[in-house]
């Protein structure tokens, strides 16, 4: 099934919660938030029925996330039923790593095959200023737990220009003996709450020519899959990523859509507007119905969001906090990331 730019419909990224236990400046920088009602949170079974429903149309890739997944309460338990599902073939979790230590053996049996952490800085004073608390030992702690039962993972950094940008040779080295992969990320232009600018943006330009006067040329890696990173190599074998969504967005290829907590389908990240399948669901919609409204939608897709972001230039459409207080599910943190 494929959209208007011929994009198929693949990689679900599922939010099992809103809430975090972090208040990242470029996430969530607000003290407190509008959550979601617990009532309109989906249960386990019937994020079953939607993922079945999804799977039937052709998602093949489901990744966990939130706000942070780890808060939902008995999450194995949804990953049990998920991953029994025939037809899925890689079932992922993003993660802040604060409380992955205690989990993931328990994630790993009930069938988890991926683990990607969040890590900004490797320094505990600018982990405090850019998280709010001072957790930076427990999320290492999680990304060793997580070396130890699944034998590598993946690290996402997000690359604020004049916060953390002198850490890129630093984060690669710490990941090296981890056999994790890093992925640097853009600072994205996501949500009003952020007071994003174009200065904190550090460019993929920029990041490699870094790299390079670092450790040399780097080769870059052909990929023929939909993932978002633009991955090379170091002479000495280390491989990174970076997902250039800001300066050089992947719309083109995007194959993912995005299911909140309570059940909005997103088609894109910047979407204005979700369709509401917990309401179909509650209102005693079949699978086949269900069918036919994912299929609708998807078939007239033709979102772009980050390419239309980049055209603005500096002149980017931010969502005032008056409207995300009115709206939780403008901000990131709902959308799942």
């Amino acid at each position: 099934m494929l959209d208007r730019l011929g994009r198929p419909l693949r990689n679900l990224r599922l939010s099992v919660t809103d809430r975090c236990n972090l208040r990242c400046q470029y996430c969530m920088p607000e003290a407190e938030y509008t959550w979601l009602p617990r009532e309109d949170v989906l249960h386990f079974e019937e994020i079953s029925t939607l993922v079945d429903v999804f799977i039937s149309l052709g998602v093949d890739h489901l990744r966990l996330t939130g706000g942070e997944p780890l808060l939902r309460r008995d999450l194995p338990s949804l990953v049990r039923m998920l991953s029994r599902k025939s037809g899925l073939r890689d079932l992922a979790i993003t993660s802040n790593g604060i409380l992955l230590a205690e989990a993931v053996d328990a994630l790993k049996a009930a069938g988890i095959t991926r683990v990607t952490v969040s890590l900004d800085t490797l320094r505990p004073d600018r982990f405090v200023a850019l998280a709010r608390v001072n957790e930076l030992a427990r999320v290492q702690q999680g990304i060793a737990a997580t070396v130890r039962a699944f034998g590598t993972l993946k690290i996402d950094t997000v690359v604020i220009n004049g916060v953390n940008d002198d850490e890129l040779v630093d984060l690669i080295e710490y990941a090296k003996p981890l056999h994790a992969e890093v992925r640097f990320i853009e600072y994205m232009d996501v949500g009003g709450a952020t007071n994003w600018s174009p200065e904190g943006v550090l460019p993929r330009a920029e990041m490699l020519a870094r790299l390079t006067r670092h450790y040399g040329s780097l080769e870059p890696l052909v990929d023929t899959s939909s993932a978002p990173a633009d991955r090379f190599r170091l002479p000495d074998g280390t491989v990174f990523g970076i997902i250039s969504s800001t300066t050089e967005p992947f719309c083109r290829s995007c194959d993912r859509s995005r299911l909140t907590a309570d059940g909005l389908w997103y088609l894109c990240l910047y979407a204005a507007h979700g369709l509401d399948l917990r309401g179909l669901l509650r209102r005693g919609a079949t699978a086949e119905e269900l069918r036919t409204v994912l299929t609708e939608r998807w078939t007239t897709r033709q979102d772009r969001g980050a390419e239309a972001r980049l055209a603005l230039g500096d002149r980017r459409a931010f969502v005032p906090l008056r409207a995300l207080k009115e709206n939780p599910h403008l901000e990131m943190h709902t959308r799942g990331g």
